[in-house]
C-alpha cells in the first residue's frame, strides 16, 4: 500500500513540474518580457519570501503560511 503512495507522489509531481513548464512558456508568451518572479521557503517554523514586484511576493508569503498552517493542523501520528 505504501508503494502505491509512493508512486503516485512522483506522478504528482511530475504532473507539477509539467504543468508549472508550460504555464510559464504561456505566461512568458504573453507578458513581452515581464515576469514577475517569487520564491519562498522555511526557516524552521518562520516563513519567508523573496520576488522582484510587491505583489508576487504578497502571494509568496500566503502561499507560504497556509502551507505552515495545514502543517500545524495536521492530525499527528
Amino acid at each position: 500500500m505504501s508503494e502505491t503512495f509512493v508512486l503516485a507522489g512522483i506522478l504528482l509531481i511530475f504532473i507539477g513540474i509539467f504543468l508549472v513548464l508550460i504555464g510559464s512558456m504561456m505566461q512568458a508568451s504573453k507578458t513581452e518580457g515581464k515576469v514577475s518572479v517569487g520564491i519562498g521557503g522555511f526557516i524552521g517554523p518562520i516563513p519567508f519570501g523573496f520576488s522582484n514586484s510587491k505583489e508576487m511576493l504578497y502571494m509568496v508569503i500566503a502561499v507560504s503560511m497556509a502551507a505552515l498552517l495545514v502543517f500545524l493542523l495536521a492530525p499527528k501520528p
